[in-house]
């Protein structure tokens, strides 16, 4: 572990396992919707299943490197003049996973505003293993983007330019492991969270469609994907997405704290009201 005596390494270990933390952020929520639909007992064991699941995805494709940049060579190219592109193993897991947050998160969407949580509670003692599958499936696509981040931040190049192979191996398994501890950490406080607020669970979904539309166009962007000559289709900025999430979240807040100093108000009122017509009542 000489690569710890690096300043450098220091500072590319902190500044990774940040950004996994926040690239993690879409995985907590889905985490937090696909498990509150469980019993209460089985909710922390799909938490815990479902980050241990991508932290060893990650690992397992860290030792891969070699097969990951190899999933971006193209193995199906077409060009139907209006539209052409070349599909690779890269684009094709990310836009599936783009299409399965999509249904998923839409499905529950419709679930919550037609009422059918209620009929499907009873379901939710066989449910652990479809969610825990649901998850692993997720994790798949996430664990390529995070190791894609991983890859471009960390150089393998030799000593003096970067930390080389066994060194940038190194720093990048120990930031996923931190990440995920500090996940495992805050995501029971963070499922109860949402699933004592309503609207909290509304406004998760609402981002797991805008990450859904992300992973969509990632996967049209790495496929090359043109319409006509020149009309491509290119990837949205993550800053744009993460700002708008917290933006939101942050008005989502506000709301919730007005509420929630409302509420003493409103019962003073009704005191209020309820003394005065006693005494009504009392001279009459």
């Amino acid at each position: 572990m000489e690569i710890l005596s690096n300043p450098d390494a220091w500072i590319a270990l902190l500044t990774l396992t940040f950004l996994e933390i926040i690239l993690g952020i879409d995985n907590i929520v889905f985490l937090s919707i696909v498990s509150g639909k469980l019993k209460a007992e089985d909710q922390p064991k799909a938490r815990r299943i479902g980050l241990l699941l991508a932290m060893v995805f990650r690992i397992i494709l860290l030792f891969g490197i070699t097969w990951v940049m190899g999933l971006k060579e193209s193995f199906y190219d077409f060009d139907f003049g209006f539209f052409s592109g070349g599909i690779s193993g890269q684009s094709l897991i990310i836009f599936g996973g783009g299409l399965f947050l999509l249904y998923k998160s839409v499905s529950e969407i419709h679930h919550k505003l037609e009422g059918e949580e209620e009929s499907t509670a009873g379901k939710a003692s066989s449910g652990l293993s479809a969610a825990i599958i649901q998850i692993a499936l997720l994790n798949i696509v996430f664990s390529f983007d995070s190791i894609l981040t991983a890859i471009g931040l960390v150089s393998s190049a030799e000593p003096p330019a970067g930390f080389g192979y066994a060194g940038s191996l190194e720093i990048m398994i120990m930031a996923i492991i931190l990440s995920i501890v500090v996940m495992l950490a805050f995501a029971g406080p963070v499922s109860k969270f949402v699933n004592e607020h309503p609207t909290i669970q509304i406004l998760g979904l609402s981002f797991l469609i805008l990450i859904g539309v992300m992973l969509l166009a990632e996967g049209s962007h790495l496929a090359n994907f043109k319409f006509g000559n020149d009309i491509e289709v290119h990837s949205i900025p993550k800053g744009y997405l993460y700002f708008a999430i917290f933006f939101s979240l942050f008005v989502e807040f506000l709301n919730l704290k007005m509420k929630k100093n409302r509420k003493p108000v409103q019962l003073k009122n009704s005191k209020i009201m309820d003394e005065k017509l006693t005494n009504d009542d009392f001279l009459d």
